[in-house]
């Protein structure tokens, strides 16, 4: 008889990941994996600077005690937008 403590029916930890794809391109490919998140593509600037951000959002997540998968969307856009990052134009929609 099966004791209804069955480890694949275990519910996994909410994840969130980053995912930053850079259009720009010098010819090179670009992979840079950390915490949370993961950055493909761009010219070397353009990988530079998504690397940036995807640290600096981390350091402040840390800071609040967080990680990603706890904060809300209005929190995580507080965030990014402390960092650098700015959310779409309606031209961009």
């Amino acid at each position: 008889m099966a004791s209804g403590n069955d480890d694949s029916k275990k519910k996994k930890p909410a994840k969130s990941l980053l995912l930053g794809v850079g259009l720009d391109s010098d010819g090179h490919k670009r992979l840079t994996t950390g915490k949370n998140f993961a950055l493909v593509g761009g010219t070397a600037e353009t990988h530079d600077a998504m690397t940036e951000k995807a640290i600096k959002i981390n350091e402040k997540l840390a800071r609040r005690g967080k990680e990603l998968h706890e904060v809300s969307r209005e929190e995580f856009n507080e965030i990014a937008n402390e960092v650098g990052l700015k959310p779409p134009t309606e031209d961009q929609n």
